[in-house]
């Protein structure tokens, strides 16, 4: 077995999902993985401060197998297993089409297929849709990806909005953005890149005996990259057996901009209840700037809203990091974030599984993270 170490610039581009380095050797696996750790302190979780030490949080704890064999004529057959993990030992557990958590030793990914440089790429098993593959990891439009991290994915006052399997009391990662949420049973078409341009669809069977709708989801993407600009759009639909035939839609659109020495980002996100008619809308933006090679900070804000099936709450959330690379692979941290939410909703950070007592919530974080 061949290990590679992962660039880290490489590792900028896929860090929240996963994402490696595509292998150049006629037949290779490669072995990687992401540890972050630090010091969390929260100011509000149900009406009391907290410090903890909390791990995944820059980047999630990942470790992996990547795989590719030429075939011939430009076809090569291509894997992937990927596994969550916290650094108390244990899995962690991932949610996805199908009704509760699984705890697999693969959860986040776990799929095979056939990849040609004319035609594309197909792959079956257990996948990221749309909303990760074009907005995350080909766009790049997400702020979470460069600084903010777990914190920075969108949480808020809309736990009316009824995904299920979301923590009690909020809606986590609502719009699908952390990779939290492959789906299960899983094909999925992408194109090559045609000129800048790359697209793709898959469909998700949700094995439900005399329900062939149950459980089943659809995604599309499509992300154009010209220079130091990359634009993209996705569409997520999972008609979860929980909610009777009706689903969670998402849709999004995004862009970057990435020049010398600075990087702007621009997301919009809905997610729509179609059984409740629940809806929230989220708009970020955020730039980084490097100051060196090994020093930068970044900025985001995000402003969240919902309609009356979320009681018209709404967010404001600003995040900042600045980080230092001691290495190509190594870096260290400091962070903070705030939410701030309108009168009679309460805060809620994502990552913190737990809301405020007021509409305030605050965290502050030093820590570590590495690449292997």
């Amino acid at each position: 077995m061949k290990k590679r170490i992962m660039a880290a610039a490489t590792v900028a581009v896929g860090t929240c999902v996963g994402a490696v380095p595509s292998a150049h050797a006629q037949s290779s696996v490669t072995l990687w993985g992401l540890l972050d750790a630090g010091v969390s302190y929260i100011s509000n979780i149900g009406g009391h401060s907290a410090w903890r030490i909390d791990d995944g949080i820059a980047l999630p704890n990942l470790m992996g197998f990547k795989g590719t064999e030429d075939l011939g004529n430009g076809t090569r057959a291509v894997f992937q297993l990927t596994t969550q993990f916290s650094l108390n030992g244990t899995l962690v557990s991932q949610k996805s089409n199908g009704s509760g958590s699984g705890v697999g030793l693969f959860a986040r990914n776990a799929w095979v297929g056939l990849d040609n440089d004319r035609y594309g790429k197909l792959s079956l098993g257990r996948q990221y849709d749309f909303m990760v593959d074009t907005l995350f990891a080909d766009v790049g439009a997400d702020m979470a990806m460069y600084g903010g991290g777990f914190y920075q994915f969108r949480d808020g006052p809309f736990a009316k909005l009824g995904i299920p399997d979301s923590p009690p009391d909020e809606a986590f990662d609502f719009d699908r953005m952390n990779g939290d949420t492959p789906l299960n049973n899983s094909v999925k078409y992408t194109s090559p890149l045609f000129g800048g341009l790359r697209f793709g669809g898959m469909y998700a069977f949700g094995g439900t005996a005399g329900n062939f709708r149950q459980n089943s989801a659809d995604s599309f993407g499509a992300s154009y990259a010209t220079g130091p600009f990359a634009f993209g759009a996705a569409y997520t639909d999972i008609r979860y057996a929980a909610m009777l035939g009706d689903s969670i839609r998402n849709f999004g659109f995004g862009a970057k901009y990435n020049g010398q020495k600075l990087l702007l980002t621009a997301l919009f996100t809905n997610t729509r209840n179609t059984q409740n008619g629940a809806a929230v809308n989220a708009a970020e933006v955020g730039a980084l700037y490097r100051f060196t090679a090994a020093f930068s900070t970044s900025l985001a804000y995000t402003y969240m809203w919902g309609n009356a099936g979320v009681d018209h709450n709404h967010a404001h959330q600003v995040g900042a990091v600045a980080k230092y690379f001691l290495s190509k692979r190594t870096a260290v941290y400091v962070q903070g974030a705030y939410q701030l939410t309108n009168a009679g909703a309460t805060a809620v950070i994502n990552g913190t599984f737990g809301p405020s007592s007021s509409r305030s919530q605050f965290i502050g974080r030093i820590g570590m993270q590495t690449m292997f």
